[in-house]
């Protein structure tokens, strides 16, 4: 067999290769790190089956493919996904620096609550208008479990998905803007007592509904029902019905920031333009 090509999202390689089985073309696939797989065709399929690869490639998340997987996929492929082979540790690692850098101070400014007192934790991290540093550090401040779960949930996986769709530099920005202009936002509109990673979260959900809206052909990073429950909790955040306070304005700021990179990013990239 020959060698067709490799493509690091395991998801997207198996529409692939539905698709070319829909044309007649079978293939295998070989992986040795559950991320990157590479695809190997007959020697007489190759000539059709490289077309249609440099087509995947333009466009790997067309809803061709997935509609070809739901066409002819199989429930027990040879393919073993990232999630299904590598455990959670292994995922984390294969994850860019960032992702894993930002998640990792999270936890440990959330377990020094505990070895030493919050509210001189609190003190050193919280916003402070004549220390510029501190002016991303209440990001990094969780006051509860849950308030850090849900958003490094969140920060992993939208933060994975923006790098492999739009790239690093693209997630740099968003978490740097949108920390900085949610921050400030919190403190000028109630006061300096917040913490908490859901102003970029927010960033990253406006950026991947405006990315998508922009890329049709693409499959969409979220569904509109969970793009419409973040909208709603954080209407319900500003009315105080909630049994828990939020920084509201830092949502809301975070929300618009996110939407205009993808903006932005869209008419510089020239797809804005006749």
């Amino acid at each position: 067999m020959k060698l067709l090509g490799s493509f690091s999202d395991p998801r997207a390689v198996q529409g692939a290769v539905d698709y070319l089985r829909t044309l007649g073309v079978e293939s295998k696939l070989h992986s040795e790190d559950g991320r990157t797989v590479s695809v190997w065709v007959q020697e007489n399929d190759l000539l059709t089956a490289q077309a249609i690869w440099q087509e995947f490639l333009d466009n790997p998340y067309h809803e061709k493919y997935s509609n070809a997987s739901w066409q002819v996929g199989e429930t027990d492929g040879v393919l073993k996904y990232q999630g299904t082979q590598l455990n959670l540790f292994q995922r984390f690692v294969r994850l860019n620096w960032l992702v894993q850098a930002v998640t990792i101070i999270a936890l440990l400014v959330y377990i020094s609550f505990y070895y030493f007192t919050p509210s001189a934790v609190f003190e050193a991290l919280k916003f402070d208008i004549n220390h510029p540093w501190s002016w991303l550090t209440p990001a990094f401040m969780h006051f509860g479990a849950v308030h850090l779960l849900f958003n490094l949930s969140w920060w992993v996986f939208l933060g994975n998905q923006i790098v492999n769709r739009a790239g690093f530099i693209i997630l740099l920005s968003i978490f740097t803007v949108s920390a900085l202009l949610s921050n400030w936002a919190q403190f000028l509109l109630v006061d300096e007592n917040f913490g908490g990673l859901s102003g970029v979260v927010y960033a990253q959900m406006g950026f991947c509904w405006i990315y998508s809206y922009f890329n049709k052909d693409e499959q969409a990073i979220l569904s509109k029902p969970m793009i419409g429950f973040m909208l709603v909790w954080m209407i319900l955040g500003f009315t105080d019905v909630l049994f828990i306070s939020m920084a509201n304005w830092a949502h809301l700021v975070g929300l618009l920031t996110g939407m205009s990179l993808a903006a932005v990013m869209y008419q510089t990239s020239g797809k804005g333009t006749s």
